[in-house]
C-alpha cells in the first residue's frame, strides 16, 4: 500500500514516536511524507520515505494529487487542532479528497494505531476498497 505521513509542527514527535513503534508495519509498504515530516522519517528510522514539498510548500496539494489520481491507499495526518495553519485551504481540500475518494485517514493517534492494526491483522481488504475507487 502506497501510505502518506503527514504532521504538523506540533505533532511531529507524536508521528516519529508512532512511526517508530509500527516500523515493523510501515517497513512492508510505500511511504510518502510531506517535506521536514518525511526528513525527520528517514532520519529517526531510517525508513525508505518519498518526501514532498513541505505542507504550506505544496506538499498536501502533491499528496492530494496522488488521490485523485488513485495512487495513495491511506493517509496518517496528525493534525493540531489548537493551532492556526497557514495553508488550512490546502488541508481543507486535502481532507475532501480523502472523504471523496474513499481513502482511510487517520487524524490523530488511536485512529491511525487502528487503521495500521487492521491493516497487519487482515482485517479489512483493502484491494476491495482499492477496486471500488476505480
Amino acid at each position: 500500500m502506497k501510505i502518506a505521513l503527514i504532521a504538523h509542527d506540533r505533532k511531529k514527535e507524536d508521528l516519529i514516536h508512532f512511526v517508530t513503534a509500527y516500523q515493523p508495519i510501515l517497513s512492508e509498504h510505500s511511504l510518502y511524507a510531506t517535506g521536514t515530516t518525511g526528513r525527520r522519517i528517514i532520519e529517526e528510522t531510517a525508513l525508505p520515505v518519498t518526501c514532498f514539498q513541505s505542507g504550506p510548500l505544496g506538499g498536501d496539494q502533491q499528496i492530494g494529487a496522488m488521490i485523485a489520481q488513485n495512487q495513495m491507499d491511506m493517509i496518517i495526518f496528525f493534525r493540531d487542532p489548537l493551532t492556526a495553519q497557514p495553508h488550512e485551504p490546502d488541508i481543507t481540500a486535502l481532507l475532501r479528497l480523502c472523504d471523496v475518494y474513499h481513502i482511510p485517514l487517520a487524524t490523530n493517534m488511536g485512529t491511525a494505531e487502528v487503521l495500521l492494526n487492521g491493516l497487519q491483522e487482515g482485517l479489512v481488504d483493502w484491494r476491495l476498497i482499492r477496486r471500488n475507487r476505480e
